[in-house]
């Protein structure tokens, strides 16, 4: 796990967008609409555009992709969404609504999966060691030792957002929220915010499943919220939430809907196949293409970690919404956004009459 701590995320630290994707270059290409498209990182979480474009999905509906743009970040995939530079984007569900917000209507049409997989929460083994084995822990300063210092990657980022909505749901012995007894810092990406909680710096923090492994294979953290567990989920949120969506402007649906279609075809069809695949299968397409920085084995554990929390069939509920909404609001969003404003499932409907069977 040494190899995915200090190199999980690694194209977060390259400027500007990539073309992600070797196979592109050199390789003539089937002719289809020219589109653009982008995610963050090439990762499993966004394992549906990796198997599309590996399986050719998205030339058989059409669209031409030589490669996806993978900025680093996903403020910088809705940067590029909202400038025109890339059409569709797979990302956090906070940030069609942001461009939304910012008076440039964005919409979700379909989700990938049903829980955040960023809000796990690993303290320091010491603290786990002296009793620290819940959340509710944190707030104890005899077994802390001192106001809990909890780190995200980033004040104001998702993993503050999902975090501070797990303290506030959660309460103290003196009956107040979690959150009321905890410091939040800022602590970066995988090298630093691992390094902070393994040197005592960080009391806790929020981590994605990589980060967890890593903390917990090297024996300096332990979870005490992890969102695999769907029961310690639904306690704290109350329900699925559409975290990760596929997503774009709205002047795009109404100008090139049979480009919006393709999309949402070739990658409901990617969720389909991975859903159906062998683990082995999944890692043999993807592994060398996009994720070569890891050991295979960590791409077979993240496989088999986003098989449990991914949604099957691409809908995006109206009570789903609902539910993450709670969370969105105030932190991430300044005030609610109608599910009529914000959502079109008339894709997802049109791509599951044409391939479930």
């Amino acid at each position: 796990m040494r190899v995915t701590r200090r190199r999980f995320l690694t194209t977060a630290g390259v400027a500007g967008f990539t073309l992600a994707g070797a196979r592109v270059f050199g390789v003539a290409r089937a002719a289809g609409k020219p589109v653009t498209i982008s995610h963050s990182v090439s990762t499993f979480v966004y394992g549906q555009h990796l198997v599309a474009k590996e399986k050719k999905y998205f030339e058989q509906e059409g669209l031409d992709v030589p490669g996806f743009i993978v900025p680093g970040g996903g403020a910088k995939v809705v940067q590029a969404l909202a400038a025109g530079q890339a059409m569709f984007a797979l990302g956090d569900s906070n940030h069609p609504l942001k461009i939304t917000e910012k008076g440039k209507d964005a919409l979700m049409i379909f989700a990938t999966d049903r829980r955040c997989t960023y809000a796990n929460i690993v303290t320091r083994k010491e603290l786990w060691d002296k009793g620290v084995r819940s959340v509710e822990m944190l707030a104890d300063v005899k077994l802390v030792g001192r106001k809990a210092v909890v780190a995200a990657t980033a004040i104001g980022s998702g993993t503050y957002v999902y975090g501070n909505y797990v303290l506030k749901q959660t309460k103290a012995a003196d009956g107040k929220p979690v959150n009321d007894h905890v410091d939040w810092v800022g602590g970066g990406a995988s090298t630093t915010i691992l390094g902070g909680l393994k040197a005592g710096k960080f009391d806790a923090i929020m981590a994605v499943p990589e980060w967890q492994w890593a903390a917990e294979d090297e024996g300096f953290g332990k979870a005490i919220f992890d969102v695999q567990d769907e029961a310690t989920w639904n306690r704290v949120f109350g329900g699925s939430i559409p975290v990760t969506v596929g997503y774009v402007l709205k002047e795009t649906v109404e100008k090139s809907p049979d480009l919006v279609q393709g999309y949402v075809n070739a990658t409901y069809r990617a969720q389909r196949w991975i859903k159906a695949a062998k683990d082995d299968e999944i890692a043999e397409l993807i592994h060398k293409p996009y994720m070569d920085t890891f050991k295979r084995e960590v791409v077979l554990r993240s496989i088999r970690y986003y098989r449990t929390v991914f949604d099957w069939d691409f809908a995006i509920e109206e009570k789903d919404y609902a539910t993450g909404m709670k969370v969105w609001v105030p932190l991430a969003l300044a005030k609610p956004i109608p599910y009529a404003q914000a959502v079109d499932m008339s894709f997802v409907r049109k791509a599951r009459a044409k391939y479930t069977s």
